[in-house]
């Protein structure tokens, strides 16, 4: 993997200020190691690959909570289409820590809203005030419910129009039974664009077989650590992620 991303061109962060996309399209694919591979070595004409302090593969640690009750997951597992999630996610790198809000709307946009923060202790002021005005549910009425760790490859197209992260080596650490999952060689990808933009990456996608395929890192996390959970609507994508990860 080293080798593969050291053939692409390196681009910063100040360079990407211009492909924050906060009000954004998302596609996700999921694959496994063995094409993901084949990707890399088909995308380095066309795309950059982010570099922050000499890495170009970096860790991220996210938690997740939810209401006591799991509303949020279950507002997803019964395919509502305006709902949202919270989650504190942590630049391993950098130690830089966000207070994330994520809002999917009814058109299929997705809007974040974010504060820079130093702990996840939500009684505190600024944080209270944060979610008073942009999450729907009380903060009393959260816990912590999912933590996840994984390696992101962060590729930007030449044009500066998209964004393409890889995710691998996730594992997913239950907050409220304890159970753990390790995720193998499975690989999510997201295609992170404004509006219907030309994408190079997509056609490389099509020749590899690698074909949409929704995945929210809380939802499966959780379907996937937690039975008492509802997961109807799920079912078929577990089947399918416990078949990549049985394959290798």
């Amino acid at each position: 993997m080293t080798k593969l991303l050291r053939e692409f061109t390196p681009i910063s962060l100040e360079e990407m200020s211009g492909v924050k996309l906060m009000n954004r399209t998302d596609t996700k694919f999921v694959t496994n190691m063995e094409k993901l591979h084949q990707l890399l070595e088909m995308a380095q004409e066309d795309y950059f690959v982010q570099e922050i302090d000499g890495g170009r593969n970096l860790e991220y640690d996210t938690t997740y909570f939810d209401t006591t009750q799991f509303d949020m997951y279950n507002q997803h597992q019964c395919n509502h289409t305006n709902r949202q999630k919270i989650r504190f996610r942590t630049y391993c790198i950098s130690g830089l820590q966000f207070m994330e809000v994520k809002t999917k709307n009814n058109h299929g946009r997705t809007k974040k809203k974010r504060i820079e923060v130093t702990d996840m202790n939500l009684a505190e002021q600024e944080k209270s005030d944060f979610l008073g005005k942009y999450l729907r549910y009380g903060v009393d009425t959260l816990q912590p419910a999912l933590n996840n760790h994984f390696s992101r490859i962060t590729l930007v197209n030449k044009a500066k129009t998209e964004r393409l992260t890889i995710d691998s080596a996730l594992r997913f650490h239950n907050l409220v039974n304890g159970v753990n999952k390790d995720m193998g060689d499975l690989v999510i990808i997201e295609l992170k664009r404004d509006g219907l933009v030309y994408s190079p990456v997509l056609e490389m996608l099509r020749q590899l077989r690698i074909h949409p395929h929704g995945f929210s890192k809380y939802c499966m996390g959780s379907a996937l650590t937690n039975p008492e959970l509802r997961i109807n609507r799920f079912k078929r994508k577990l089947i399918e992620i416990n078949k990549i990860i049985a394959k290798h």
